[in-house]
């Protein structure tokens, strides 16, 4: 596929998308679901971390209003399933995904930043659910990760007066886990991104799918799942770290 709307750069197993609807403050319309839908479906072999960010001053403003003013209660309905199924997407990566927000995150842009495994943040990113205001409510997601996120109250209370708030804000409520000067932010991403990779890669990929598949699961069956895989980890990967570890010595993955 030929993207109009992302830019890819492949850097030592870092994957960075960088959203490109400047003059539309990146909102996300139907082509960028079309392109990010195929790019999640070809991931390169080489990519072993996806960072996701914009370009210009937002992150992305929201979802594009004018493609979806004059949409049925149906088509409505698509649309959200649409952008759910993307999300859903970037959720279930085997690989960690970083939102590096550069600038307004706020309503599918919010809720395409909390479907990342974790946010590093801007001094200049905002944040909200503005949908109320147009009389329409979170559609990819918002309203389930976000009380998943942060808790009932600050999702019922972002959602509900459609506030918008800095990013240190985010960082108290835990929205968002670190906060840097804008020119630091896309090396900060990456200098984590690279630490992450530094790690045993298939206790990466456990560590994540146990936190994310737990999560939906009683927490006696979260525990199962943890047991499951930290064995599988023995005579394999973890045996090469701790054996390293004993010699003191740097693990070859």
């Amino acid at each position: 596929m030929d993207y109009t709307i992302l830019k890819t750069d492949l850097s030592e197993g870092i994957l960075t998308v960088t959203i490109t609807r400047e003059k539309a403050m990146n909102a996300l319309n139907a082509r960028f679901f079309e392109e990010m839908d195929y790019l999640l479906t070809n991931l390169p072999t080489e990519a072993k971390l996806l960072i996701i960010t914009g370009a210009g001053k937002a992150f992305v403003a929201g979802a594009d209003i004018a493609e979806m003013a004059d949409k049925t209660p149906a088509e409505g309905e698509q649309f959200s399933l649409l952008g759910q199924s993307t999300f859903c997407k970037i959720e279930n990566l085997n690989i960690p995904v970083i939102a590096a927000v550069n600038g307004y995150a706020l309503g599918g842009g919010c809720e395409l930043a909390m479907a990342c495994d974790f946010r590093i943040a801007s001094t200049s990113a905002v944040f909200g659910q503005p949908e109320v205001n147009l009389g329409i409510i979170p559609g990819y997601g918002g309203t389930q990760r976000m009380a998943r996120l942060i808790g009932k109250a600050n999702a019922m209370y972002l959602i509900l007066t459609a506030e918008m708030i800095t990013a240190q804000e985010a960082l108290r409520m835990g929205l968002v886990q670190k906060v840097v000067e804008p020119n630091l932010l896309l090396e900060t991403t990456r200098k984590i991104a690279a630490n992450i990779l530094s790690k045993g890669p298939k206790a990466v990929t456990l560590a994540k799918m146990a936190i994310r598949d737990g999560l939906n699961m009683p927490f006696p069956e979260g525990q199962k799942l943890e047991a499951r895989q930290f064995g599988s980890l023995f005579k394999n990967e973890g045996e090469v770290g701790m054996k390293a570890f004993l010699a003191k010595q740097k693990p070859s993955w």
